[in-house]
This record gives structure tokens, sequence and C-alpha cells, in this order.
């Protein structure tokens, strides 16, 4: 059985770590290299950075803080905001990023995510998709979730596999930073719907949610940012303890 993957996430603005509810109400939360670092020794067994406000600035990610970060850690890394071209995606390959994460250009551009594949391998590819619930359906958010794109999540999940994505990164923007859980509802729906490995992110508030989301779900790996940014739960805490509970992880 494939190993179950704890991913802590940097959300970085003005080139430091923070952390807000619902993708806003941000708060500092550290230094985002020492950050990685101490990520890295703990056994996380990935790391994702998001620029999250390039795309709305209309920048390029931070490539110099990039480069450091890359320096200092062992596990791959991926990174995300103000990609919008193959040649964006390049340079943070070349500067560390092990995989590269689009949202926004993606949905503006499809052929953008077959153009890095067919250059780098769909397995440095990861597609994040912001969801929001309106009425009875879920709907795909881009600008860093400010703006509906109309695209259903399900649909649109499908299509980024066929373009060429090697990984998804779901994102349920109601349960940001609530600490409330995942939401496994559609994070299963969304996982059935496809044949790449799905990143869930979005409402870890304690060791009993990934043990839920890795129970009830076949999700590949969950994500968190303050539980781990705040010192709720270590990442050897939470490593631990589904362990104990007869899950597949990585000691």
């Amino acid at each position: 059985m494939l190993k179950k993957r704890i991913i802590p996430c940097l959300d970085i603005q003005n080139g430091r770590t923070v952390k807000g509810v619902n993708f806003v109400g941000l708060r500092d939360a550290g230094d985002p290299v020492e950050m990685a670092e101490k990520y890295a020794k703990d056994g996380a067994d990935e790391l994702v950075f998001l620029d999250i406000t390039a795309t709305i600035e209309n920048r390029d990610t931070l490539i110099d803080l990039v480069s450091k970060i890359a320096e200092r850690i062992n596990i791959p890394f991926t990174v995300g905001g103000g990609i919008r071209t193959l040649e964006d995606a390049a340079r943070l390959i070349q500067n560390g990023a092990d995989k590269v994460s689009l949202n926004s250009a993606a949905i503006s551009n499809p052929s953008v995510i077959t153009d890095i594949k067919q250059v780098f391998g769909a397995q440095s590819l990861v597609i994040a998709i912001d969801a929001k619930r309106i009425g009875d359906e879920w709907f795909v958010f881009s600008h860093g979730g400010r703006k509906n794109t109309g695209l259903k999540v399900v649909e649109w999940a499908k299509e980024v596999e066929l373009l060429g994505a090697g990984e998804i990164l779901l994102t349920t923007m109601d349960s940001d930073g609530t600490k409330n859980g995942f939401n496994l509802e559609l994070l299963e729906k969304v996982n059935k719907s496809v044949n790449i490995p799905l990143i869930a992110s979005g409402g870890a508030g304690n060791r009993q949610h990934f043990k839920d989301l890795f129970t009830k779900t076949k999700v590949s790996a969950g994500l968190a940012a303050s539980i781990f940014h705040f010192g709720e739960i270590s990442i050897p805490q939470l490593k631990t303890y589904l362990l104990d509970n007869n899950l597949p992880i990585r000691k």
C-alpha cells in the first residue's frame, strides 16, 4: 500500500509565511526559510510553497526565496503562485522546485498544463483547485479565491488530468483555516473521478482529522498550515499517532 503523505504548506506574502481563515484575515507565521528547514528535519514528506498574492499583483513568484528554501531541504518541494507560462515553470524548477503548482493560469490558459507536462513530465505538475460551495454545487475559484470561474470542481479535475496534470491539490475554501476538519465528502467525490493523486487541503485542526481523511477516503496526502505553524501539533506527533492507528505513514 502506498504511504500517505503529510505536507505542511507555506503561504507567502511579502516574503513572510502567513495564515488566515477562509483566505482572509492573514497573520504572520514566521520566516519561511527557517520554517521549511524545521519541517524537513521534523519528517514532513513534502513541502508546498504558495506565493498567494503573485497572481493578484501580476508578478512572478519569489525566485530568490524559492532558491534559498531549496538549498535547505531534502524533501520534494512544490512551488505555486504567479506561474503563467512554461518559462515561468522552468525558471522555478531550475531554482530548486521539484514540482510547480498552477491555479489561475491553468484556468485561463489550459494549454499551459500540456506544455509543462511535455517538457518536465506529469510528475512535476500539480494543479491547485480552490473549491467553494454555492447552493448544491461546488465551483472552482481563481485569483486567490476571489473569482468564481463558473467551472464545476469535478469536471475541472477530470479535465486537468486529461491535459497532463500529475496531481491535484484541492482546497475547500469554506473549511480553510477553520480547523473543523477536511471536507471528506467533496474530497472522496473528486478522488473517485480521477486517477491521479489528490492532496487534501482546508480544515485540518487535530490528529483525528488526518485519521478520518486517511480512513474514510482514498486521498493520497493531507496538507495543513496553521496547526503546524503555531505549534498546535508537530509532524512527529501526528505521524506517531497515525502509525499507532495502523495507517501507512512514513516514519
